[in-house]
């Protein structure tokens, strides 16, 4: 029998992980792959990462980085050099002023988040989650122990949490609440009129503190103004964690630094988990992080007004197509479309869509066009196109799903 046949035969996985999957975004992305080398000509929207390269000036300040010797282990949770332009980062662009010890560096936006959930939840306690929301944020409660309680926002509230869906989701077992603005996968953004009822909320209930994921800040459109809830209350930044990272506004996705800043406590009792998983992150990307944040900012307004014309190429050509709906999202680079109208209707083989799960399946079978269902998000009927590609990409995409559409009955 063959070795590989017999370990697995005996091993038996965690319970913490035995509910939860690779990510729905991968599976669809890695079927659209298998056919891409098959020899279709599949066009794959599923993917959160810019198309743009790493600006040239980021990628020089590694390069000396490595001629400068700095390949060594570093502090912890961040080089002073790198706290100390992400302090300033805060100051200048959200009116926040942290102390070096109430910022942490991980390796990624993403072990931030698990680093918090790790540090404080206990077994039951609950993580209020409006969706739809970035999967990966139920699955690291889940993992730390916690329960996540999905709150569904609805299109009419624009996607957003209202301050009485919150209130009727707060339990004694409350721990945090995670906001994402702008949203993963809505594009949904909270102006300052949004934030202020949940933050009345919030204020009534002190042992529900607040993780506010700000990754896309800089991806906003049409004047949209943006802010973060600690900088609008003071009261409340005493218990709220400012997550943010430079993969998405400078497409560092590979380099994976995120960073934080909260409570010193909060920030330490993260570093003590950091300690016993990854330690420190990359000394090479925290380099580059600091010239990033530090560095001329041009080059992000600049690509942002060109997401913002994908954006309107996209939404414009998903409205042209009967049976779907797509609203204008303020930020990020993803439209979330309903497909509502187009269920109960008839594929050319005879395929009954029933679910947004069964549209998206039929794009990549009859058009080889790979999107991600909305269910997948935990909002359905709808269906996400990430507009981080191409122009020409783009406009065949929606050439080819408007034809999918046309041959329905």
């Amino acid at each position: 029998m063959n070795m590989n046949v017999q370990m697995a035969r005996g091993f038996r996985p965690a319970r913490r992980i035995e509910a939860i999957g690779v990510s729905e975004i991968l599976r669809i992305t890695a079927l659209a792959q298998q056919r891409k080398k098959a020899g279709r000509d599949v066009i794959i929207l599923g993917a959160g990462e810019p198309d743009f390269d790493t600006p040239a000036n980021i990628k020089e300040a590694a390069v000396r980085a490595i001629a400068d010797g700095k390949t060594k282990y570093t502090a912890l949770d961040g080089t002073a050099e790198l706290k100390a332009a992400i302090r300033e980062k805060f100051r200048r662009d959200n009116g926040l002023d942290f102390g070096l010890d109430q910022i942490t560096v991980a390796a990624g936006a993403k072990q931030v988040l698990y680093n918090a959930m790790m540090a404080t939840i206990d077994e039951g306690d609950e993580v209020i989650i409006p969706t739809p929301f970035w999967v990966t944020y139920a699955d690291i409660v889940k993992i730390a122990g916690g329960t996540p309680v999905l709150v569904p926002c609805r299109e009419e509230n624009g996607f957003r949490l209202t301050a009485e869906d919150l209130e009727c989701a707060i339990t004694p077992r409350t721990r945090w609440l995670m906001l994402n603005s702008p949203s993963n996968p809505s594009g949904a953004a909270y102006a300052a009129e949004h934030y202020h009822p949940l933050i009345e909320v919030l204020l009534r209930h002190p042992q529900v503190w607040l993780m506010i994921d700000d990754m896309y800040e800089h991806i906003v459109y049409d004047d949209f103004a943006f802010v973060t809830p600690a900088a609008l209350e003071p009261q409340l930044a005493g218990r709220t964690l400012t997550v943010n990272g430079v993969s998405k506004a400078y497409a560092m996705t590979g380099w994976r630094i995120g960073y934080a800043g909260g409570p010193a406590p909060l920030i330490a009792a993260m570093a003590i988990v950091q300690s016993q998983s990854t330690s420190c992150p990359s000394s090479i990307s925290q380099a580059a992080a600091v010239e990033a944040l530090a560095g001329p900012q041009a080059i992000v307004g600049e690509r942002c007004q060109s997401f913002k014309a994908r954006r309107d190429l996209v939404v414009e050509a998903l409205n042209a197509i009967e049976g779907i709906s797509c609203r204008v999202p303020e930020g990020a680079f993803y439209t979330f479309a309903s497909c509502g109208g187009l269920i109960g209707k008839t594929t050319p083989d005879g395929v009954i869509l029933d679910s947004d799960h069964a549209f998206t399946d039929y794009l990549l079978r009859s058009v080889d066009v790979a999107v991600v269902p909305g269910s997948a998000f935990g909002l359905g009927p709808y269906f996400r196109i990430s507009y981080a590609t191409s122009t020409g990409e783009l406009q065949e995409a929606c050439r080819r799903i408007t034809a999918a559409v046309a041959r329905l009955s």
